[in-house]
């Protein structure tokens, strides 16, 4: 694969982020696009197009050299055909986004759900490298997970695995966006903290973060590290649940490692502390012992990284380089 390229797309509700990379890692050309879903379909195809076209053209690879396309996108999605069955900030509905592409530019394009694209990133070039089995958990507005078994993505039956966020943590917990009650989303998310702290305030408890007007994960965040002990409540709850959320997929999957990116890992210590305490707890010893718990690597470009590993992933070249 020596002189060769790939495209990835982060295909997001706000914007169309794209790259040509190497299959080192090295970007070549980035640009972005607002998304304006709310043109439709086929205006947001389009403007996917015009990313590809825009990336290739800057970064002045020919596109002979280009093997092949990842786009990760929001889900629910089919993998295997290339759809995107429907996700609330994006347009399509049971739209297939991969036979355009591959007709238009004559390559390769594969689709995966954001967060599993995300997980193949973390493996092929951040905290996962030279992991063979690791879990990537993002934790933001919501939860989301993408697990890499024995060197492949895991995707299950329908391509929508290790939806981690709509584990039940909670039987009677509060109800969820899917539906459900007690997700660990509704539980354990940037949002579900925010929630958290603005219900403290309404009970007219004493609490620095009263001074907001608008309370999210990061003022409770804020507050808790000056010693509010409301914030650090809200926190300490939350992330216990965080915990359980992390004990159970190291129950189910034994992995090597366990990744956690998105808004709320950025709390730092406070967060891996106390989710490690928790597993502790609950995980078998053994399994807890062998298991790092760490922060994704890859940072403000995840996404578009994660695309990029996505289609150096399925254009085999970890079995053509290793054989």
């Amino acid at each position: 694969m020596e002189g060769k390229f790939v495209v990835g797309i982060d295909l997001g509700g706000t914007k169309i982020s794209g790259a040509v990379a190497s299959f080192n890692g090295d970007i070549f050309s980035k640009y972005t696009l607002a998304t304006k879903a709310e043109e439709g379909e086929m205006a947001v195809l389009q403007r996917i197009i015009s990313v590809i076209e825009k990336v290739i053209l800057d970064s002045k690879v020919d596109i002979d050299k280009i093997a092949a396309i990842g786009i990760g996108s929001p889900g629910p999605l089919d993998a295997k055909e290339g759809k995107i069955i429907t996700t609330p900030n994006l347009p399509f509905k049971n739209f297939n986004v991969v036979n355009p592409l591959r007709d238009k530019f004559n390559i390769p394009v594969y689709l995966d759900n954001d967060a599993n694209a995300a997980a193949i990133g973390e493996y092929v070039f951040g905290a996962g490298k030279g992991t063979n089995n690791m879990v990537f958990i993002t934790v933001s507005t919501g939860i989301g997970g993408g697990a890499v078994l024995n060197g492949k993505i895991y995707r299950g039956n329908t391509s929508n695995a290790l939806e981690i966020g709509h584990t039940t943590l909670e039987k009677d917990g509060p109800l969820c966006n899917c539906g459900n009650y007690g997700c660990a989303e509704a539980l354990a998310s940037g949002t579900a903290i925010g929630r958290a702290a603005r219900e403290e305030v309404a009970k007219g408890v004493d609490t620095s973060l009263g001074a907001y007007e608008d309370i999210t994960a990061y003022e409770v965040f804020k507050e808790a590290e000056k010693g509010d002990k409301i914030a650090k409540k809200v926190l300490d709850k939350a992330l216990n649940y965080l915990g359980i959320c992390v004990a159970n997929v190291i129950a189910s999957f034994d992995p090597e490692m366990v990744i956690i990116g998105g808004g709320v890992s950025k709390g730092g210590n406070i967060v891996f502390e106390r989710v490690k305490e928790v597993v502790n707890e609950r995980c078998f010893k053994a399994m807890a012992e062998s298991t790092k718990i760490v922060p994704a690597a890859l940072g403000i470009d995840a996404g578009v990284i994660g695309a990029v590993a996505l289609a150096i992933m399925e254009s085999n070249y970890f079995s053509q380089s290793s054989s």
